[in-house]
């Protein structure tokens, strides 16, 4: 868990949002604000400098994609998991290339939201199996102007560090201590980097890493 992350919330629809902001809270989040469209979510963020965005698509005015791309644009570094009912292949790429660094659908268990907030709170990210299977579609087309291999693209720095010591044999407790993260972090960049790159394991992940080389030189020139 992040003690006291403070997580602004984009969502028009106010029993969802309340819904929502209670659970945050009882997880140990500190929701700072409530957008309902995307011109607040952007004054918001600027007012009141969150530590994550958790943003609906179905947005009026600016639209939640847009507002995903001008947050973004704003703060690069600024976490943004997308939280929506629709899952589309474009769409999952727009966002993709928007700026999220994660995608979920409504109706994800709470526990399962917590490690998505906590992934990217981390540095990490968190794309559900649903949208990545449809982004590695997309990806799979040659007319598709998606660079290619696909799931490094969407590994973040953080997960590409664990990655590299992971393909190195050590283990969760070593990366740890050498990334001055706590054991847990470990297993959530873990759990998202084998989904990512669509292996069962670490050894696959490793023999992965080593064929494409990304580890050693190559770590953050994907």
């Amino acid at each position: 868990m992040m003690p006291n992350a403070r997580v602004l919330l984009v969502e028009d629809d106010e029993l969802f949002r309340l819904g929502l902001a209670m659970t945050l809270q009882k997880k140990g989040f500190t929701v700072v604000g409530e957008a309902v469209d995307g011109e607040m979510a952007l004054q918001m963020a600027a007012a009141l400098g969150p530590d994550l965005v958790l943003l609906d698509l179905g947005l009026p005015g600016l639209g939640g994609a847009e507002t995903c791309r001008r947050l973004h644009q704003a703060a690069p570094q600024l976490p943004i998991l997308v939280l929506t009912s629709r899952l589309e292949q474009s769409l999952a790429v727009q966002l993709l290339q928007s700026g999220a660094r994660g995608y979920c659908l409504k109706g994800i268990e709470s526990e399962s939201l917590v490690l998505a907030l906590c992934s990217l709170l981390a540095g990490g990210s968190w794309w559900s199996q649903e949208a990545m299977e449809q982004i590695r579609q997309y990806a799979q087309v040659p007319s598709k102007p998606l660079p290619a291999p696909l799931p490094e693209l969407v590994l973040t720095e953080r997960e590409r560090e664990v990655l590299s010591w992971l393909a190195q044999g050590h283990s969760n407790q070593e990366i740890a201590a050498a990334l001055y993260i706590s054991p847990g972090t470990v297993r959530v960049h873990v759990h998202s980097i084998l989904q990512k790159l669509d292996v069962r394991d670490r050894t696959q992940a490793a023999l992965l890493a080593q064929q494409r080389g990304l580890i050693g030189p190559n770590l953050g020139q994907i």
